[in-house]
């Protein structure tokens, strides 16, 4: 082999073996889920004497769903002299005005509801945060975000789980009303799923780490202070403050059958926006606490698990840096002869990807009975995580590089069934030139395809596929969602829309 071919190969199988162990981490994690799955939190008895419970509402323009997010929260079940619900609004659009009308119309009922807006967006969402709990009167913080509609038993249910004193933080487990709309939301949900029942559930059961998800969860006050309160130095807060509350010591508890139903985004770029805050945040988390996290007296497997929680979007780069190499190694290995290629690829190859599928399959089957009929929806599963590397690695340098970004947050249109449109309404997301790299990228694979086809290497068209798929869906209904004004023309690019 020449030079170039000996480095591209060995770039290349270095990407693949970074990938495998990552992949071999979510067997793992549905080991750690199965091996204690008897050990679900069971609540105690009710509160008693029941404390004051602070509910927050954080928002930033949100004309559509903020009265209906506002309305659900006063329905809460609960002693009305012992709730306070807190409406942060940072809004400079209608939002306002329709937050006001609606807090002034359950305070005439006689809920302690309170609207508060700031002058400016300082800390953004954790700023808000921040700002409320100054003058909350609650032992007890929970907050939503703007597309739930919490149920009216979330805090009965929720409540009793802090009869410990140890338990800093209870998170309830994410609905999906709107799961059905299209292609993309069924994906989100089976995606969400997977972080909640397997990621939460085996890492809370089996002693690990794992966060409070930003919204639908109750924090206890001296939690949030002994940690260090809120800070805004990061895009996720959430997370953040959640590692900083476990590295102190307090306890957190996943209840995986208290569910808080929510919208998921419709649209691909409120998708990508989500995605790319997430992953910079988490970057930018793991750069703040990874090192503490290491260094503080805590058992291995606790540090071990949080290292490739923290450690998880560094996956995107391997993903991109494998996107490029993948036309020129399959040349090469193909040169080489067959034997090579089962003996080295397919490995880890099974490894990197089998294992997404056994997860995300494990986790359908625990809470859906109609779980055969949503695992179809892998191979989608796998090309949209492939096709959002690029949005998603930018997320992770500009982290790296400490590039400071607004917190963009993720538009609500209030989708609730297949009737629902957003094309018409506000908050659009723009497009950059990023879809026109994901474009040239799926066309670089459809190439690869055929190259692979012409010279019957069947092998490796599965998985050449899969990145075909996905950077050409992510890029071409980024910009057509931009730019159409037919809904039908963008239902036609999100197959599953009319229920299939």
């Amino acid at each position: 082999m020449t030079p170039f071919e000996t480095l591209t190969l060995a770039t290349y199988f270095f990407v693949l073996i970074v990938l495998a162990i990552y992949g071999w981490h979510r067997y793992y994690l549905v080991y750690l889920y199965m091996r204690n799955k008897g050990k679900e939190p069971k609540a105690g008895p009710p509160l008693d004497p029941l404390p004051v419970v602070t509910i927050q509402l954080p928002l930033y323009n949100e004309m559509y769903v903020a009265d209906r997010l506002i309305e659900s929260v006063c329905a809460i079940e609960y002693p009305r002299e012992l709730l306070e619900i807190q409406v942060l609004d940072d809004s400079v659009d209608e939002t306002r005005s329709i937050a006001e009308s609606a807090v002034r119309r359950f305070a005439a009922q006689g809920i302690d509801i309170k609207y508060y807006h700031r002058a400016d967006r300082v800390g953004f969402k954790a700023g808000a945060l921040e700002a409320g709990l100054k003058t909350a009167r609650g032992a007890f913080i929970g907050i939503f975000d703007a597309d739930f509609i919490p149920t009216a038993d979330f805090l009965t249910r929720l409540m009793p789980h802090f009869g410990d004193p140890g338990v800093g933080m209870v998170q309830a487990r994410w609905g999906h009303i709107n799961q059905d709309y299209s292609l993309l939301t069924k994906i989100q949900a089976i995606l969400l799923d997977g972080h909640f029942v397997l990621e939460h559930g085996g890492r809370n059961r089996s002693g690990r780490f794992f966060n409070f998800n930003g919204t639908a969860g109750v924090w206890r006050r001296v939690a949030i202070e002994d940690a260090g309160g809120w800070q805004h130095d990061t895009l996720t807060e959430d997370l953040d403050l959640s590692y900083r509350a476990q590295l102190r010591g307090w306890r957190f508890v996943f209840v995986p059958d208290l569910i808080a139903p929510a919208e998921v985004p419709v649209e691909m770029n409120a998708f990508k926006s989500q995605q790319h805050r997430w992953a910079k945040g988490s970057i930018q988390t793991c750069r703040k606490l990874l090192p503490i996290l290491l260094r503080a007296k805590l058992p291995l497997g606790v540090k071990a698990e949080a290292f490739f929680h923290l450690t998880a979007n560094f996956n995107y780069p391997f993903m991109c840096l494998m996107s490029v190499l993948m036309f020129p190694a399959m040349v090469i290995r193909y040169n080489m002869g067959w034997y090579e290629m089962l003996l080295i690829d397919v490995p880890l190859f099974f490894a990197a990807t089998f294992s997404f599928c056994n997860f995300y399959v494990v986790c359908q089957r625990e809470i859906h009975s109609d779980w055969r009929a949503r695992i179809k929806y892998l191979p989608f599963l796998m090309s949209i995580g492939i096709g959002l590397s690029i949005n998603n690695t930018r997320a992770v340098f500009e982290a790296l590089i400490n590039k400071q970004s607004d917190f963009n947050r993720t538009p609500k249109y209030r989708i609730e069934g297949d009737a629902d449109e957003w094309v018409s309404k506000k908050y659009r997301q723009s497009v950059a030139v990023q879809p026109l790299v994901e474009l040239m990228l799926g066309l670089y694979f459809t190439w690869t395809v055929f190259y692979a086809l012409a010279n019957q290497i069947y092998g490796t068209v599965p998985f050449l596929v899969l990145f075909q798929v996905g950077f050409l869906y992510t890029g071409l209904l980024s910009i057509v969602q931009q730019y159409a004004g037919d809904s039908e023309v963008v239902a036609g690019l999100q197959p599953g829309r009319q229920g299939s």
